[in-house]
């Protein structure tokens, strides 16, 4: 696509007749035996099949088939969490050598086609090779993030059964360095179906190895060669487990196979970021989650794709960090969470205007909504300008970009994430479950026609699989997310429907109220939960993060106020504002608003585990300043 009107006519093209749009972009690929039928779904089982009959090997297509061009290209650029550590180039050629070895080391102990493996390492180029091995003789990968605590472990190895757990004896993280082999025996001694534990040396720090079931990974890479022929996969065979945060607690392990999530990856990939040859990217999330999945691995390595990986955090050694890798590396296309967003632009400007960022000519968004005075921070600063925001909505579930801005394609609009990809066919709900018509409207988000990297179930409970996502509006995949179709027909996503607050009636979406806070020029980032209110019903409590230490928090608070008022409405107000250093967050950069609630309700006795979050710290002094 060139232009909007290619966007347009393809949209088009890819509603009236899905099945050829998606054939015509699968016949991309090399496939060892090509599929009998393209589409077979019904949102009422629910069950979606895609490339029915379909061979192929994701890895063939990601790594083989680019050697006769780039053998000698950049496949991963890796950037070290300490800046003074050499980076790695891998092409594409030793990405294949490596990635074989992986799989030959995985079968020497057994591991075959249909067996699940557990991966719990650090950013380190060998978790790629690791996640590539797996898929490249057809064992179905689980990564878990390497910030989970060992009971969030081994409740993720023991659901998915897994055979192997590929760890590392730790990892860096900033200036601290954490023992991953302590994590994951305390996490073996509860998981049964593990047999071996293959471990990489990072730190060198002193672990304990069991005998017989511990290796040491090279060790085992030495006894293997580079040779390993790709398995082959039926389309609907198992790609990976990911397991997502459940309403009940109990993890969700989404379920994502073959042949459409690859396609689909490759497709949004190339469309969303306008891909060119020879352009560096860097998506800064971790491979342990979706995001790192499809836009760290698959979709820009099917793509040919120069993709770096970065081990560090964007505070260390500085705050200048990330905009020193851009500088260094000579980005091209810049991938982040609003999140990481809004903490830089906390930090003084100096820390930016140090780097050359020239190189920069696409910037993108994942992971939640962006709130307009971020986007225009990072548009300003950043960007120079020039450089269009790509506002990225999609989800676990989803595996691929759903709706966003096409890099300099899509005229943008800051905080909202525009229009559906091609393909994808979405439907506002009203609460009666009726599907809203025409545009200047606010309601449930729902996607009524499958596209190719739907998640196809939940591991081992398909009925939790249709409770969750196919229940609330039967024949349609619910979102869980509200948002509103303005006049233009763009979409704004409103945050998460429980995430949504009734005040008097009227329904609230926090986001917004959170995005509205956050053009205080004194804000530099807040949260909002509903707590129980005699009169309205709920009322809404604001935990705000401000830039410099408050002087006169009630004129504050005020102002904050008149500013919601301005932009939403009185009736937005919050009812409290407790200013706080920080909000609880996990590792990725997620808000827990679970614990939020609570201490909004005045119910702080049981607030879960929190050893997951970045700083547990920050929870005592929210609670010991609760309104």
């Amino acid at each position: 696509m060139n232009n909007f009107q290619d966007y347009l006519a393809e949209y088009q093209q890819s509603i009236s007749d899905p099945e050829k749009f998606w054939a015509s972009q699968a016949d991309n690929f090399v496939w060892k035996k090509k599929w009998d039928s393209v589409l077979q779904w019904d949102f009422h089982k629910p069950e979606v099949k895609w490339f029915i009959g379909g061979k192929l090997n994701i890895t063939e297509n990601c790594i083989d088939r680019h050697l006769p061009q780039r053998a000698n290209q950049t496949a991963i650029l890796w950037e070290s969490n300490d800046p003074k550590e050499p980076s790695r180039n891998i092409t594409y050629q030793q990405l294949h050598e490596q990635v074989c070895k992986v799989g030959n080391m995985l079968k020497a102990q057994g591991v075959k086609k249909g067996d699940r493996v557990c991966i719990y390492m650090p950013m380190v180029p060998e978790t790629s090779f690791a996640i590539l091995g797996c898929a490249r003789i057809g064992a179905v990968h689980s990564v878990v993030f390497a910030g989970f605590s060992a009971g969030s472990l081994a409740d993720r190895i023991n659901d998915s059964g897994c055979k192997v757990v590929l760890t590392s004896d730790g990892t860096f993280r900033g200036d601290k360095s954490i023992n991953l082999k302590a994590i994951v025996d305390e996490a073996l001694d509860k998981s049964p179906t593990v047999e071996k534990c293959i471990v990489l040396e990072r730190t060198k720090a002193k672990i304990s190895m069991k005998p017989a079931r511990d290796l040491w990974w090279h060790d085992e890479m030495q006894k293997v060669n580079n040779q390993c022929p790709a398995e082959e996969m039926d389309a609907e065979d198992l790609l990976f487990i990911l397991y997502t945060s459940g309403s009940t607690g109990k993890p969700k392990g989404m379920v994502h196979t073959c042949g459409g999530y690859m396609v689909y990856t490759d497709y949004t990939f190339k469309q969303v970021f306008q891909y060119k040859e020879g352009q560096v990217y860097w998506c800064t999330a971790d491979v342990g989650w979706i995001t790192g999945h499809s836009y760290i691995l698959y979709g820009p390595l099917s793509n040919g794709a120069t993709s770096l990986m970065f081990e560090g955090v964007p505070s260390w050694p500085d705050m200048g960090r990330f905009w020193h890798v851009i500088e260094k590396h000579k980005v091209n296309i810049f991938y982040t969470a609003p999140t990481a967003i809004r903490s830089l632009e906390k930090a003084p400007l100096s820390f930016v205007e140090k780097y050359d960022l020239s190189s920069l000519q696409i910037l993108g968004t994942v992971g939640e909504p962006i709130n307009e005075e971020a986007w225009h921070w990072y548009d300003h600063n950043i960007g120079k300008g020039k450089c269009p925001i790509v506002d990225t909505w999609w989800q676990t579930e989803t595996g691929g970009v759903m709706i966003s801005p096409l890099a300099g394609i899509t005229k943008t609009k800051p905080s909202f994430a525009t229009l559906p990809m091609p393909g994808v066919q979405p439907a506002v709900m009203d609460e009666s479950g009726n599907e809203m018509m025409g545009n200047g409207i606010e309601g449930r988000l729902t996607i009524k026609f499958p596209w190719p990297s739907i998640a196809r179930t939940i591991y081992g409970d398909h009925q939790r699989f249709k409770d969750t996502y196919f229940s609330t509006f039967p024949g349609k995949y619910f979102t869980g997310d509200g948002c509103k179709r303005d006049e233009e027909g763009y979409y704004r996503i409103t945050g998460r429907v429980d995430d949504i607050i009734i005040v008097s009636g009227h329904n609230m979406g926090t986001a917004e109220v959170e995005s509205a806070i956050d053009e205080h020029s004194a804000v530099c980032e807040s949260a909002v939960v509903g707590f129980p209110h005699d009169i309205k019903g709920q009322g809404i409590y604001a935990f705000v993060v401000t830039y410099d230490p408050i002087h006169e928090e009630n004129h504050l608070r005020n102002e904050i106020k008149d500013v919601v008022a301005k932009i939403i409405g009185p009736i937005a107000k919050p009812d409290k504002i407790q200013f706080v250093s920080g909000l609880p967050k996990t590792r990725s950069g997620k808000i827990m608003r679970r614990i939020l609630r609570k201490v909004a309700e005045g119910d702080t006795s049981n607030l879960g585990d929190t050893t997951t979050l970045l700083d547990p710290a920050v929870v005592e002094e929210i609670k010991a300043g609760a309104l």
